[in-house]
């Protein structure tokens, strides 16, 4: 990287370090040498390795492009008057009013501007891979990726879970709020009880980014709380959407053995 130069000679002083701000430059660069700010897109967009989705904003169009098939689609709709609709999930669509139409293709680039939508398909490729851990845990649960409903894809999740791995046990949990999904998947197949085992304050926010352990021990002990009387002294099945450290199980595996850890 060039300490300063110029537009011409590809250098660039960053004051981030996020790749939005890496991508906004390619594009900024490109948008010198085309006839169009989506021209300049489908040009940045072959520089770029790695998954990503974007949305660029000009005084005159609204663009969204998706990388050929790793990361789910920005979804697009309309309905709000004459207007359209760019989001990550399709639950977004619904809390603004606006109707789903279709999910950007992987390698598409679609525009709007004051004469409509048009679509640019020049890297477009057919095959989709998308990234399993939305389905599992990013993607909110009301949300459709590609298709397929996250409830459902995680329900399944937990009924392929009962169906390889049959235990013993007296309820199953889950862990909010995407673990819940797999549980009541898991229960429909064992034919084991659901019951809420864990009640989750909506006040804190990820515990597993904490710089410290005693400190990631601490947020979960405030973020989440086990409902002593439905699981004590009971064979369980917990279903968490990630395990990261390990911090969840403990209290729960504690207070399911009686107190004795």
């Amino acid at each position: 990287m060039k300490s300063a130069g110029s537009w011409s000679t590809g250098g660039a002083i960053f004051q981030t370090t996020i790749d939005s701000e890496v991508i906004a430059y390619i594009i900024a660069r490109e948008r010198m040498h085309s006839g169009s700010i989506e021209e300049a897109v489908r040009r940045t967009m072959p520089q770029i390795q790695g998954a990503y989705s974007l949305l660029v904003m000009s005084p005159q169009k609204l663009i969204a492009a998706r990388e050929s098939q790793w990361v789910p689609a920005p979804v697009y709709g309309a309905g709000l008057g004459k207007g359209y609709v760019f989001a990550s999930e399709t639950c977004a669509l619904d809390a603004c009013g606006a109707e789903f139409v279709r999910d950007v293709e992987p390698g598409e680039i679609v525009v709007v501007d004051p004469s409509g939508v048009k679509s640019i398909r020049d890297h477009c490729t057919g095959r989709i891979s998308p990234c399993i851990f939305e389905y599992i845990y990013f993607a909110r649960t009301d949300s459709v990726i590609d298709g397929v409903s996250v409830y459902e894809a995680r329900k399944e999740a937990g009924r392929l879970l009962a169906r390889q791995h049959p235990v013993e046990a007296d309820l199953v949990i889950g862990v909010p709020e995407s673990g819940i999904d797999a549980a009541i998947g898991y229960s429909e197949e064992s034919g084991i009880p659901y019951e809420k085992g864990i009640v989750k304050n909506n006040y804190i926010g990820r515990t597993f980014i904490k710089p410290t352990q005693q400190e990631r021990r601490n947020s979960v002990r405030i973020k989440l709380n086990p409902l002593v009387t439905a699981v004590k002294g009971k064979r369980i099945v917990m279903l968490d959407d990630s395990i990261v450290r390990g911090n969840h199980l403990r209290p729960y595996c504690e207070h399911a053995a009686g107190g004795g850890g």
